[in-house]
């Protein structure tokens, strides 16, 4: 995988703060989202390099590797497990390891590290886990709504994931195994999948609990009735009250969205209705209305 400057990717230098990575990458996020462009190629890749940049840099441990290492960061674990292997093995021969006795530079010893074998006094291959990858899923609010499964294609290679239920905008999930390859035979790394979900066009998600607004007829809302309502969960009758006023809300419980890996567990759905106020009205309904001001 290239190399990605992640401070240039969110336009922000390496002083900046938690809260101009946030606000940087919520500009960048917003400006590149998907949504905006279906068909942009070069959008979508800017999206994905933005989520990458964000879920490094706002981490503070991953940030402070990334700081020190570079393109390396991820393995900085294995470089200063091997370090200490190179000193330890160094020691023990009476041979103390130092930049003037190698002839080469910090970067040439961690470039050797992860480039072959390293032999320190024996013939055993010193493994190295996988670079972690990371990728990001575009799913809508129906599609996270159920458990279903998914084919990604990662370098070249098909891994058909299970999606749980109620994953949320913004999350992260970890695929084992299913990063980069290990060197002299060490573990692979890990795949870091995270999902942006598109909003649903009337329905709002906060957490588990939907929102919702339905239009509702005058005559239903002043003499009260039934009424059909598509929820995400399948059509659901509902009951209106008489004499409901304009901008009243109900609540439907268990009606929201399913919690995430809480297998029967669902938020609510909360409606506001709409009073419609009737138009093109007959001149025999406006005298019914004019009589009904009238008492």
């Amino acid at each position: 995988m290239n190399f990605i400057d992640y401070y240039k990717i969110l336009g922000i230098d390496k002083n900046a703060t938690a809260s101009d990575i946030k606000k940087a990458y919520r500009k960048l996020a917003r400006k590149y989202h998907p949504d905006l462009h279906p068909n942009d190629a070069d959008a979508k890749k800017n999206f994905q390099q933005i989520n990458e940049a964000n879920a490094v840099l706002s981490d503070p441990e991953k940030r402070k590797k990334y700081d020190k290492y570079g393109k390396d960061w991820q393995h900085a674990e294995q470089f200063e497990n091997a370090k200490q292997y190179q000193e330890q093995s160094s020691d023990f021969s009476g041979q103390k390891y130092s930049r003037t006795q190698s002839g080469s530079d910090f970067s040439d010893f961690f470039e050797s590290m992860f480039g072959g074998s390293v032999n320190a006094g024996s013939n055993r291959q010193v493994k190295f886990r996988g670079e972690d990858y990371y990728a990001q899923l575009q799913l809508n609010l129906t599609d996270a709504f159920k458990t279903h499964k998914q084919t990604l294609s990662v370098n070249g290679k098909n891994i058909r994931i299970t999606i749980p239920a109620g994953i949320e905008n913004g999350q992260t999930i970890k695929i084992a195994g299913h990063g980069g390859p290990g060197i002299n035979g060490g573990p692979n790394g890990d795949l870091y999948i995270t999902f942006s979900i598109a909003n649903h066009p009337g329905i709002k998600r906060l957490g588990n609990d939907l929102y919702t607004h339905v239009d509702l007829e005058l005559y239903t809302a002043v003499l009260g009735g039934e009424i059909t309502l598509d929820t995400l969960s399948g059509k659901v009758k509902l009951k209106v009250k008489p004499e409901t006023q304009n901008g009243s809300k109900v609540k439907l419980k268990g009606k929201g969205f399913p919690g995430y890996k809480k297998a029967g567990l669902f938020g609510d759905l909360y409606i506001t209705y709409t009073v419609k106020i009737p138009i093109h009205l007959t001149e025999k309904q406006k005298s019914l209305f004019t009589e009904l001001s009238k008492s």
